[in-house]
């Protein structure tokens, strides 16, 4: 799916009108229609809804929503706030069909003492603002959406959580806590950003058929993973395959303490169909992982307790996954600085490989080309810096992937990849079970196993991070998410697999 900017979605609503032939006004009232069948299979007909319109587009969409209402036996009241006494066109042509055409008396909010007194029961709606907002809310309009914070009842924010910006940071300005957001058409970049998880709710996404031709034809700087599109990358395996068509990986993985971080990658590149996997490992590691993953070959570092030595002929494997559980040891950091120049091809850097490397940035140049980095958000900050909003953080992810050329998995709620081409894709699977130890070196398996099959580097991170959330959540499903633990993702995997 598609992530379009504001303007582009606004562009899209003109398009559709244009080349559809059909009036903005009849784009509102599929927009309306839309929310109203969602309202329709969630609150009964005996549920009182107060409807906080704004003047604008969005407040249009808010009284076509309370006249449609009561078309369909509800009784809803409408409340107009005057932040403005201009009327958007068709906000005026709804205002109008409600007054008179179904003698609906509307509240008007010209100050905070307008306010209406909520019945327990009640249920508020909120179409004060839409996209078009590019600054913080001032004035009545911010009053109003503070007031509306202030009651204990449910919410439904239409679009957007009014306040909430969607292209840019909205922590500074008041914002509507909505309990759902019914969006049109398209997510929202606002909607991926962990800073506004608080404001929106759950989000549902409603089709009110905008363009097709348009959507295809558009460009945008943004995805949400979808599965069509997972199962377009994805390689079917040929009868006449072997163990070699499917590559050989080098994992280099735990330390004293933390083998099973070297026992979790393993297993999980094994369950991700390469075809040889050898990892790398300090000796004192040797009986544990050749118990724990026999399907393994197991190199052992001269150095007991932790990674000191370059692995022989490196060259020879298709790919190289670095980091779970290495620790910090500075022979560790040593090697890896040598490392890194010396394997030509795209690596899958993580975890104190990514510490080590955030100690010592000069390391960044050294990356091979294409190599995926699966930073968590205070290791993103060690290795570039900190910011003061996800929005910012996510302007320096993609500044940072086409610097370096390299493909960065920002790891979250909605795992965020972005591109050397400066391109982005937000994760749609996944669960906060999956917030357990180990989950990432589970990760760092995959992709390596991925690379090593001979996935391109873009579609290995793309794949990979969908696989592992969608084996989560098969495994959450099951176990429940408290009970989840980062060996189950791996368990899970097959039928991931077989969901493809």
């Amino acid at each position: 799916m598609k992530i379009f900017t504001a303007q582009q979605i606004r562009e899209g609503d003109a398009y559709t009108i244009m080349h559809e032939a059909i009036g903005s006004i009849e784009l509102m009232e599929r927009a309306a229609l839309a929310c109203v069948k969602w309202i329709k299979d969630h609150f009964t007909g005996t549920t009182p809804f107060y409807i906080f319109c704004g003047t604008g587009n969005n407040g249009g969409d808010g009284l076509a929503i309370a006249r449609l209402l009561r078309e369909s036996g509800y009784k809803p009241r409408a409340c107009i706030v005057f932040y403005s006494e201009h009327f958007a066109k068709d906000c005026e042509t709804n205002r109008h069909r409600l007054e008179h055409e179904y003698n609906a008396q509307l509240i008007a909010i010209h100050s905070e003492k307008d306010f209406p007194v909520l019945p327990a029961d009640a249920v508020i709606i909120d179409a004060l603002f839409g996209t078009g907002i590019n600054r913080p809310l001032s004035g009545l309009a911010a009053n109003i959406v503070s007031r509306i914070n202030q009651q204990k009842h449910c919410i439904i924010s239409i679009d957007l959580p009014s306040g909430l910006m969607a292209d840019q940071s909205s922590l500074k300005g008041e914002v509507v806590h909505a309990s759902y957001t019914l969006s049109f058409q398209f997510y929202k970049l606002a909607f991926l950003m962990p800073e506004n998880a608080y404001f929106c709710g759950q989000v549902h996404v409603l089709p009110i058929g905008i363009s097709e031709d348009y959507i295809n034809e558009t460009p945008a700087p943004f995805y949400l993973t979808e599965i069509k599109y997972i199962r377009s990358i994805y390689k079917k395996r040929n009868d006449f395959s072997h163990k070699g068509t499917f590559g050989h990986a080098l994992l280099i993985a735990g330390s004293y303490g933390k083998m099973g971080a070297a026992v979790l990658s393993a297993r999980a590149c094994m369950r991700s169909g390469v075809g040889l996997l050898t990892s790398h490992i300090p000796s004192c590691g040797y009986e544990i992982l050749q118990s724990a993953v026999p399907e393994a070959m197991c190199k052992c570092d001269i150095e007991k307790e932790y990674w000191k030595n370059l692995p022989e002929e490196i060259e020879k494997y298709s790919c190289v996954g670095i980091g779970p559980g290495i620790g910090r040891n500075p022979d560790t950091a040593e090697v890896l600085g040598k490392l890194l120049p010396a394997f030509k091809k795209p690596v899958v850097l993580d975890a104190d490989a990514l510490n080590i490397i955030g100690e010592n940035r000069s390391m960044l140049k050294k990356i091979p080309a294409n190599s995926i980095l699966t930073p968590h958000p205070k290791e993103f900050e060690r290795l570039f810096g900190k910011t003061n909003n996800d929005f910012e953080q996510l302007d320096l992810q993609r500044d940072k992937s086409k610097e370096y050329q390299i493909y960065i998995v920002l790891k979250g709620h909605y795992t965020c990849i972005s591109t050397p081409a400066g391109d982005c894709w937000f994760n749609s699977t996944g669960n906060p079970g999956m917030a357990t130890a180990g989950s990432g070196d589970t990760l760092t398996g995959i992709l390596s196993a991925l690379l090593a099959q001979g996935y391109n580097p873009g579609h290995a991170a793309v794949f990979g991070v969908y696989l592992h959330g969608l084996a989560g959540d098969l495994a959450a499903a099951d176990l429940s998410q408290e009970s989840l633990i980062a060996s189950d993702i791996s368990h899970y995997l097959g039928d991931a697999f077989k969901t493809l």
